[in-house]
């Protein structure tokens, strides 16, 4: 099966359980759910899809140029101890990878999309950048440079995508012994919070292990709950401004400082 295939295969059921989770919280009497939001979130998520078809290809590219001319050695496909190497390796660069892109304007702008909901529910993990092309996505290039084939780095990509998923809910609370290991919904709750204790944090894919171990890692709290979306909230679900908002802040700045220092500064600061 082509990587790009699995993420096709699981969008039905991406929708399956977006139906689910509202039938759950209406059950609950949770208001979860607000349809001009919803809305937002799914077209960016459109969106992004569209643009990635102009950008994978590329992407796919330094993958294939990295393991063909740069690649210390070149590891088996038929081995599943190699395919648990390449997650494990994709999930160590998506920690870093999502840590600079909250930490550099230039690369907030592009993932600022996916925090702006106030909302947060399982259309909120479809609500991805459509300008994610300009992330910090080189890293990924590195399990290559290791032998690690592109199919299989593209696979672990689709993984953790579809991963990341079923952790945007409220509906799912604690999960025991898992929390110690594993990114769960409580983790990513906190990852989404503007509260100011939660802010910066979390950055995991599937292992939460790598906040702890470069201290990012904070729990969720019982006496502050989390809050939603951004320190400056959008309040816009036009998905022009939804989209570009962060780059015309940014651009700005930039116009109206008086210096290349200062300008500079607006693009890179943290």
């Amino acid at each position: 099966m082509h990587p790009s295939q699995i993420i096709v295969l699981a969008t039905p059921v991406f929708f399956a359980l977006i139906a689910l989770e509202y039938w759950v919280s209406v059950r609950r009497g949770l208001r979860v759910y607000r349809m001009h939001d919803m809305v937002a979130s799914l077209s960016c998520g459109i969106l992004s899809q569209v643009t990635a078809l102009f950008t994978k290809a590329f992407m796919v590219g330094i993958y294939a140029f990295c393991f063909e001319h740069l690649a210390l050695t070149r590891l088996p496909m038929d081995n599943l101890a190699v395919w648990a190497a390449g997650l494990f390796l994709y999930d160590f660069f998506y920690y870093w990878n999502h840590r600079f892109g909250h930490d550099k304007a230039l690369f907030w702008a592009a993932h600022a999309v996916h925090h702006q909901s106030e909302d947060y529910n399982l259309s909120t993990a479809l609500r991805q950048p459509i300008a994610g092309a300009f992330g910090v996505w080189m890293p990924y290039g590195l399990p290559a440079r290791f032998g690690v084939r592109p199919t299989i780095i593209e696979t672990s990509r689709a993984l953790n995508l579809i991963y990341q998923y079923w952790i945007h809910t409220d509906t799912i609370r604690l999960l025991g012994r898992a929390e110690e290991v594993l990114n769960t919904p409580s983790h990513h709750r906190v990852h989404h919070g503007v509260n100011q204790q939660y802010i910066d944090r979390n950055h995991g894919g599937i292992l939460i292990s790598w906040d702890r171990l470069f201290g990012t890692f904070h729990r969720e709290q019982a006496d502050d709950p989390v809050r939603y979306g951004l320190t400056r909230n959008v309040q816009s679900h036009n998905l022009f401004t939804v989209a570009t908002h962060e780059y015309r802040d940014m651009f700005r700045d930039v116009m109206r400082s008086t210096n290349w220092r200062d300008r500079i500064g607006f693009v890179v600061r943290g």
